[in-house]
C-alpha cells in the first residue's frame, strides 16, 4: 500500500512540474504612477501584456499605452482607457521594447509574459469571443 501511495504522490509531483514548465513566464513588471518610458525588455514570440489600471477618479482618470522598439520607433498602441479597467495583448513577434506610459489621476501594472505556442491558442480577440 505504501509503494502505492508513494507513486500516485511522484505522478502527481511530475504532472505539476511539467505543467509549470509549460506555463506562461513572467519577463518584467512595471508598476507606477504618471508618465514613464519603462526599461527595454526582450521577448520571443508569442507573448502579452497583461495590464491593469486603477485610480480614485474613474472618468477623469486617463493611461494610454505604446510599444515602442529600444531605438525609440513606434510599434503600436495597446491600450487607451479613462477608468478603472484591465485587459491582455498578445503578440506574435518577438523583439527588444519598451512601454511609453502617459498618464494622469492612475495608478497602472503592465506584466510582459512570455507564452507558449499553445497558450498563445487559448487568447481570442473580444469581437470573437461568443
Amino acid at each position: 500500500m505504501n509503494r502505492f501511495l508513494f507513486s500516485i504522490a511522484v505522478s502527481i509531483t511530475l504532472c505539476c512540474f511539467a505543467g509549470n514548465a509549460l506555463s506562461k513566464e513572467l519577463i518584467r513588471e512595471f508598476k507606477g504612477t504618471g508618465n514613464k518610458t519603462t526599461a527595454e525588455f526582450e521577448v520571443e514570440a508569442p507573448w502579452i501584456v497583461d495590464w491593469r489600471t486603477h485610480g480614485d477618479y474613474p472618468g477623469q482618470m486617463a493611461v494610454e499605452v505604446n510599444l515602442v522598439t529600444v531605438t525609440g520607433e513606434y510599434v503600436g498602441k495597446l491600450f487607451t482607457t479613462k477608468y478603472v479597467d484591465n485587459g491582455v495583448r498578445l503578440f506574435n513577434e518577438g523583439g527588444r521594447y519598451m512601454l511609453q506610459v502617459d498618464a494622469s489621476l492612475a495608478n497602472w501594472t503592465l506584466r510582459v509574459e512570455q507564452l507558449t505556442p499553445k497558450e498563445a491558442e487559448t487568447y481570442l480577440p473580444k469581437e470573437k469571443i461568443k
